[in-house]
């Protein structure tokens, strides 16, 4: 089955997806499209909603303190 783009902006988008990503047009509609249908679908309210609740259970909980090393390495000053 044919997908025939006849947009000139979607096809643009298409061919700078394409060569940033090293793949044909194809592959890169293909990818772009799996990605938008794998993503949450559910309101922005809800999705917030849910990572207010996360923060919340995790309140007070706290990793291991970081050593001065391991900023060092972030900042590059080795």
């Amino acid at each position: 089955m044919a997908l025939h783009i006849r947009d000139d902006r979607a096809a643009k988008l298409a061919k700078q997806l394409a060569a940033r990503k090293g793949v044909t047009m194809t592959e890169a509609v293909v990818a772009a499209l799996e990605e938008a249908l794998t993503q949450d679908a559910r309101p922005l309210r809800e999705r917030i909603a849910d990572l207010a609740r996360q923060a919340f259970r995790l309140r007070g909980k706290r990793g291991r303190t970081v050593t001065k090393r391991e900023v060092d390495d972030l900042w590059g000053n080795t």
